[in-house]
């Protein structure tokens, strides 16, 4: 493995390294369960990325596309961040099913954040073959061939484990994108004014952590995709009172 591909590994097994340990999740009502939210601003002046160029398809992909490693938006505001409640044993059941599309030559969302065991599917939304590739802390944890549009594969079970997925297209290597896999469904992704809100929060003290992927290019690995440095991490401290709602911020450097 080259010192970019080292690198990349490197970067995800730091960001599981500080995930703390992993206890069975209860689902159960909140009756007077409170609320977080808050933003996540950049801090200083966010850096230029260099678009991701095309090298096939390029007739229905374009040249180039945008990097979505860093989107700062309105008042330095960012996102594509993930917020997640870290330690909640028991509490609300998870909503909603996570989907991450192969739409326009893209991953659509970007980020996906998503509880270990809750229901995930991989869709390809375009009228040509994505080869869709998650790896966590280096290992293969899902590689479909998706040739159909509209065509989609469930992977919840795949997701079994908390951790940081990365997810590449083998067919279109300027695509990428990521999922993170929370021990709770206490997890959410900034939107695109920078805010996250998490709601049924059962009373009590934790720590919330933030992560962000790298975002400043440090070279490109053999297929030329872009190799970023190590995703950003930040951790507060918190207490969600009964009924009550907290508002917190980040800062993203």
């Amino acid at each position: 493995m080259g010192m970019t591909g080292k690198a990349l590994v490197g970067g995800l097994l730091s960001v599981l390294v500080l995930a703390p340990p992993v206890l069975a999740y209860e689902e159960a009502a909140v009756a007077d369960g409170g609320t977080l939210s808050g933003v996540v601003r950049f801090s200083g002046t966010p850096p230029t990325l260099e678009p991701l160029r095309v090298n096939k398809n390029r007739d229905v992909c374009g040249d180039q596309k945008v990097s979505e490693a860093l989107v700062v938006g309105a008042d330095l505001r960012v996102r594509g961040s993930v917020v997640m409640i870290e330690g909640v044993a028991r509490g609300k059941k998870a909503g909603g099913e996570a989907v991450l599309d192969n739409s326009g030559c893209l991953f659509v969302p970007h980020v996906v954040g998503v509880m270990a065991g809750g229901r995930a599917r991989i869709r390809n939304s375009d009228a040509m073959l994505h080869n869709t590739h998650g790896l966590l802390a280096g290992r293969t944890v899902f590689n479909l061939a998706l040739p159909v549009k509209d065509q989609a594969v469930d992977i919840t079970k795949r997701l079994s484990k908390p951790g940081v997925v990365r997810v590449l297209c083998d067919a279109h290597p300027h695509m990428f994108a990521w999922m993170v896999v929370h021990a709770s469904p206490y997890v959410t992704v900034t939107d695109e004014r920078g805010a996250f809100r998490i709601d049924q929060v059962p009373p009590g003290a934790y720590k919330v952590t933030m992560w962000h992927e790298g975002f400043r290019q440090t070279g490109a690995d053999k297929d030329g995709r872009p190799v970023y440095d190590e995703p950003r991490t930040a951790t507060k401290d918190v207490t969600i009172p009964a009924r009550g709602s907290v508002t917190i911020d980040f800062d993203l450097k």
